[in-house]
Parts: C-alpha cells; structure tokens; sequence
C-alpha cells in the first residue's frame, strides 16, 4: 500500500505542475494583469516582485505548490473570495449529481450482468450487451441535448434545467438540494428536486453503465466456470442462490476498485452536464469562470477535481483491501519474492 501512496503523491506532484504550467501558457503578463489597466510600468515591476514573478521558474513553482500544499488556491478576480471557499460552497451540489448517477449505474448495471452472464448465448444476453455498447457510444453531451429536447421539450415529463422550481427554493443546509428539500418538511419540495436531477443522472451515468455492466458481466462469468461454483450446482443449488450468494459476493472488491474509479471520472464529466442542465456546481462555477477570464478560478479548479479524483481511487483501493484481504497478501508475497 506504500507503493499506491508513493504514486499518488507523485501523480498530485504532476498534477500541480501541469496547473503550473498552466498558467505560464496563458497569453498576457500575469504582473500586468494584476497590477491592473491603469498601472505604470513601476507599479507593474513592483508587483512583480511581490508576487516573485521576477524568480527563477523553479524557485516560482516551489512557491506555487507550497501554497497549493497549504489550501491556498488563490482569490478569485470575479467573486473577490479565495477560491477553495468557492468551490467548497458549490461541490456538495456536485457530489449530489454524481451520488444520484452512481446509484443509478450501479441500479441499471448489476441486475442486467447478473442477468446477461445467467443467460449466456442467450437471446437475454444479447439483447443486453447490444443496449450496454450503444449506451457506452453516446456522447454524454449530446444524449444531455437529446434529453432536454424529448425528455423534457417535447414530451414535457421533466424539466428541462436547473434545480428546483422557485416556489419551492428552500434554505440551504447540506448544500444539496435533494436532501435539503427533504430535511426542510416543504410539501412538494423533495419531489420537484428529485424531478431536475433525474435528466442530469442519466445523461451522466449512461457510459458508465456500459463500463460497469461488461465489467462484472466477464467478471461473472469467469466465476460462473470455476470448480466452487461447479460443486454449488451439483448440490443442488438454483441458479438464483449460485448467482446471489456466490457469484456476486465475490465481484465485490474488483466492483469497489471500479466504482471508486468511476466515481472520480464522473466527478470530472460532471462538469460538462452541469454545464448543460445549468445545474449550479463546480461545472458552473468553471464556466463562468472562463467566461469572465478568471485565470486562478479556472486552474485552480482544474487541480481540486484532479486532486478529489486522486484522493477517490486512494481511498478506493484502500477499501478494495478491506473487503479482499487476499489482494494486500498477493501484494506483500510479490514484494517479498
């Protein structure tokens, strides 16, 4: 497990210096631009050497990741508030968008490949892998538009954007707007939230459910054919118990590792459907923040969600450990040989 950590570090280490970069690739003079329009060029050098623009670019980089190491990620030239307390104020919304599309895979995907790897070379399995492999070849921008334009224009089943309708915006208390509705015991207000995330989920949750069913569909059925699940079905056993309680058990930690991987990916994909359904969060928060040529806002969101999708497969591996001990054991045997 040391060996995972040692890569994260380096891979948050690549991280920062990519956003560094960044913001040397960025037309203009970022002392000038600091400084202001009005500025004369001594004011202008001044701030340069304030902000340590003058330095060498290695001695600027350690600086840049030192206050990145620190939480400090910059103000914001649109809002005037340091970014990090931006972004912290509009992911819980996010999160929310990709707990309900992470749900939604895992509710779609795990029934249809246990289905599929029951009835394989079936008319079932079939049918199924058919629907996963288009689903996976959508463009996720362009099934949100699909969905705003018959979901939601023509047949008018949902609404087409935003959050919640406004005579049932509610106090904010967890930042997401689902369980805020809940929590707030407003008549009608959980229903109208839950309608505005229902689009946003499935246009951002489709790929995935395609990644996720093939997944644990090969994974099943390499179960499926091992001497243990022979003996089960030669006791007796229905196909029904063999596929609950010994075949699926056993796709729990390589589906841990998956579903921790897919979760920060979707975080990053969250962006362009938030975008889309003009959903406020992170997506939003990005967005506007190129719009107004807010230089930190942009860079400094870009490391958070690369950082959060770091930390994520961290901690999903950490778990994968937990519930298959056999994987650390494999792990510390090859590093022993």
């Amino acid at each position: 497990m040391g060996r995972r950590l040692f890569v994260t570090v380096l891979t948050l280490i690549g991280l920062m210096a990519l956003v560094f970069l960044m913001t040397k690739a960025i037309p203009g003079d970022e002392a000038r631009v600091a400084a202001g329009p009005e500025a004369t060029e001594a004011q202008i050098e001044v701030v340069r050497q304030r902000l340590g623009l003058d330095k060498p670019l290695p001695v600027q980089f350690l600086a840049f990741a030192g206050h990145y190491a620190r939480g400090d990620l910059g103000t914001s030239i649109s809002t005037l508030q340091p970014v990090l307390s931006d972004l912290l104020k509009v992911l819980p919304s996010t999160m929310e968008l990709v707990v309900a599309a992470m749900s939604l895979c895992l509710i779609v995907s795990v029934p249809a490949a246990a289905v599929a790897a029951a009835r394989h070379h079936k008319t079932t399995d079939l049918a199924t892998r058919i629907f996963a492999v288009t689903i996976g070849g959508l463009p996720t921008f362009w099934l949100a538009l699909m969905l705003q334009y018959v979901v939601a224009t023509r047949l008018r089943w949902l609404p087409i954007s935003g959050q919640q309708s406004f005579q049932f915006v509610t106090d904010p208390i967890t930042g997401m707007p689902v369980i805020d509705s809940l929590l707030s015991g407003f008549e009608g207000a959980f229903g109208d939230a839950l309608s505005y995330i229902i689009l946003p989920a499935v246009a951002l949750s489709a790929l995935f459910i395609s990644q996720t069913f093939r997944m644990l569909r090969a994974a099943l059925l390499g179960i499926l054919d091992t001497d243990f699940i022979s003996a089960v079905r030669a006791k007796g056993a229905s196909p029904f118990r063999i596929m609950l309680k010994h075949a699926l058990p056993n796709t729990f930690g390589p589906m841990v590792t998956l579903v921790g991987t897919q979760f920060g990916l979707m975080l990053g994909s969250a962006v362009l459907v938030e975008g889309i359904f003009a959903r406020p969060g992170i997506g939003s928060y990005l967005t506007n923040a190129v719009a107004q040529k807010d230089t930190h806002a942009v860079v400094a969101t870009v490391f958070f969600v690369g950082t959060a999708v770091c930390v994520i497969n961290l901690i999903a591996d950490l778990a994968h450990l937990v519930v298959d001990p056999r994987v650390g054991a494999a792990q510390f045997s090859g590093a022993q040989a």
